[in-house]
């Protein structure tokens, strides 16, 4: 079985790092390498990630350039065969997903799966609006981001740092590059992150915006990419029209 690189990035987020870590060490497959990256937190952050110090491989504390520079540090130090971010407020679905990750089709490239959204309270909204999709390429993205960060394990060698001219979806960008470099993709066909919704990219929601147009431009051209828009707004209309269908 291979080895895994879990990376954690966290600030001042004493509130939810503990169900982070405790979702990361209590993985029934051992052969992780994890990570903390954390910004120089002040809240008590830092406290409650030593408690777990004898489980994290590598602690670092200490100012960073903002989300993406911190995930390269962790990049620099991984030195696993797969590489998975699983950030501060996010779980992995539950004990045995990395091992049934793992066992659905050793050697590939990139494992995916489906992410289940939750509030601030740790209440589930559901899966994501964008369901993961049956198969997954580098195209994929052009009508949305239907993979999260959090539900995507990428074979370390076809990474390559973030992009830090992006601020706020750089993730995207991450991800494609990757993707173009693969030739295996597996769906597992399961739920394997539960994410924690109001990240930066929501707190930014219109700059994240600007910021995918511009990486969906420059991968898929500027004309596809207005009427994969056009597509996409569509859908977020028929979403938006059935959900209140139903709530009614």
């Amino acid at each position: 079985m291979p080895k895994l690189t879990i990376i954690t990035i966290v600030y001042n987020n004493v509130r939810d790092i503990e169900r982070t870590i405790k979702s990361i060490v209590n993985q029934t497959f051992k052969d992780i390498e994890y990570l903390v990256i954390d910004g120089a937190s002040t809240d008590g952050t830092l406290a409650v990630i030593q408690k777990y110090k004898s489980q994290i491989s590598k602690i670092v504390s200490e100012p960073d350039k903002g989300i993406y520079d911190a995930m390269n540090k962790g990049l620099a130090l991984a030195t696993g065969d797969y590489i998975l971010f699983m950030n501060s407020g996010d779980e992995i679905y539950d004990e045995h997903t990395v091992e049934e990750v793992f066992e659905s089709s050793p050697g590939a490239d990139i494992y995916y799966g489906e992410t289940e959204m939750y509030n601030d309270k740790w209440e589930s909204l559901g899966r994501r609006r964008h369901e993961a999709p049956e198969s997954f390429d580098w195209k994929s993205f052009r009508y949305g981001m239907s993979v999260s960060h959090q539900a995507i394990y990428i074979k370390k060698s076809i990474t390559t740092a973030y992009d830090l001219q992006y601020k706020y979806s750089s993730d995207i960008d991450w991800i494609i590059k990757a993707a173009k470099k693969s030739s295996n993709i597996v769906n597992v066909h399961r739920y394997v992150a539960k994410y924690l919704v109001g990240g930066m990219s929501k707190k930014k929601h219109r700059e994240s915006l600007k910021e995918r147009f511009q990486i969906f431009t420059k991968y898929y051209g500027l004309v596809p990419n207005i009427l994969n828009h056009i597509i996409i707004a569509g859908n977020l209309a028929f979403y938006f029209l059935k959900n209140r269908r139903t709530n009614d």
